[in-house]
C-alpha cells in the first residue's frame, strides 16, 4: 500500500469512505447522528487546513485514511478509515505506524474511539495505547480517550 498526504481533489472521495466506514459504528450504537457520518464536505475542507490528511492507496485507489495534528508536544490521531471490503486486512494498522512515524517528536499521542468498537480498541492497545478517560459524545455513544507515550 502507498501511503501520501492528501490533496484537496482526495476530499470527496475520503468523505465518502468515512460515511462507509462509521455506518457499521452508527449501527452498533443505534444512533446516526454521529458526527463522523454527519460531516459536510465544507467542514472537512476547513479540517484539510488544519490538520494532515493522509490516504492509502492500492491499485491506484483511494482505500483509507488517517488525519493528524500536533499541537504542544501532543500528537494527535483521528478518523482511520478503511473501506469495509479492505478492512482487517492490516491497513489500519499500517496507517498507524505511519502516523506515529509522522508525529514522533511528540511526548504522547492521542485518540478517540467510541466505547463498543471492540476492534478498534483491540488495535489501538496491541499498539501500546491505553484507555485513560470516558467521554458522552451523543445520548447513545461514549467515546473513550486513549493515549499513548512516546520516549
Amino acid at each position: 500500500m502507498e501511503i501520501r498526504k492528501a490533496t484537496r481533489q482526495d476530499l470527496p472521495t475520503i468523505l465518502g469512505i468515512q460515511k462507509q466506514a462509521f455506518l457499521s459504528e452508527a449501527e452498533r450504537y443505534n444512533d446516526f447522528s454521529i458526527p463522523p457520518l454527519n460531516q459536510t464536505i465544507e467542514e472537512l475542507e476547513l479540517e484539510f487546513l488544519e490538520k494532515n490528511i493522509f490516504v492509502g492507496i492500492i491499485d491506484n485507489e483511494i482505500i483509507a485514511s488517517i488525519r493528524i495534528y500536533s499541537k504542544d508536544a501532543i500528537g494527535y490521531l483521528g478518523k482511520l478509515i478503511v473501506m469495509p471490503k479492505h478492512q482487517n486486512k492490516g491497513i489500519g494498522r499500517m496507517l498507524m505506524n505511519f502516523a506515529e512515524k509522522e508525529l514522533k517528536e511528540t511526548k504522547k499521542i492521542e485518540l478517540f474511539t467510541g466505547e463498543k468498537s471492540e476492534k478498534n480498541i483491540h488495535l489501538y492497545k496491541s499498539l501500546g495505547y491505553n484507555i485513560i478517560s470516558l467521554i458522552k459524545e451523543t445520548e447513545n455513544v461514549n467515546l473513550v480517550l486513549m493515549e499513548k507515550l512516546l520516549l
